[in-house]
């Protein structure tokens, strides 16, 4: 098959997916992802730099949703409200495939120390991504680092939250965001 087949990405990540399921991340190559996904090796790599991005793939596009939301909010926007605003654009592109594959994702990552390092340097991309966008709107530094902190944990929650009920990830996002203030305000009382 042909590098133009249609929904190639797709195929790539449940082939992926499968064979990381049945023989492991570490004993499962490129090469297989591909021959399952009946694709070619030059195929896999123009939609992923290596293995690890068939589970972490779309981050740089989150980051951009998520500060291109922060830019756009109203100007007198507080530090969560941009948060809020952040989280809803990045989980808007969500789709119940992704939901569907998810709690296979988080069981391979889960398994691997690497895989989990890099979901942790996903995590704190966000943040990073986050604050740097609020700093550019005249957010002092804490309160920009606090509040990315605080949206990443939601985000990350948001996800895990959704995989198991469902529904709407933006409205579990902002959900889960509420939860997220109302125990931080605990926290201070």
């Amino acid at each position: 098959m042909g590098r133009w087949e249609p929904d190639a990405r797709d195929r790539l990540v449940r082939a992926a997916l499968d064979l990381f399921g049945e023989q492991g991340y570490e004993n499962t190559s490129v090469v297989q992802i591909a021959e399952r996904a009946g694709l070619t090796k030059s195929t896999f790599f123009r939609h992923f730099r290596d293995k690890r991005e068939v589970l972490f793939g779309g981050q740089e596009a989150l980051a951009e949703l998520m500060t291109g939301a922060i830019a756009a909010a109203p100007e007198d926007t507080r530090p969560l409200g941009l948060v809020e605003a952040a989280l809803a654009a990045a989980a808007a592109p969500f789709t119940d495939e992704q939901r569907a594959i998810g709690p296979r994702r988080l069981v391979v990552i889960a398994g691997n120390d690497e895989l989990r390092e890099r979901a942790a340097l996903k995590s704190a991309g966000f943040a990073v991504a986050m604050t740097d966008a609020m700093l550019r709107r005249g957010v002092a530094e804490q309160e920009a680092a606090v509040a990315a902190q605080l949206g990443v944990l939601a985000f990350d929650r948001s996800y895990e939250t959704w995989l198991e009920t469902g529904g709407d990830l933006v409205e579990v996002a902002r959900r889960v965001l509420g939860d997220v203030r109302a125990t931080a305000r605990e926290l201070t009382a």
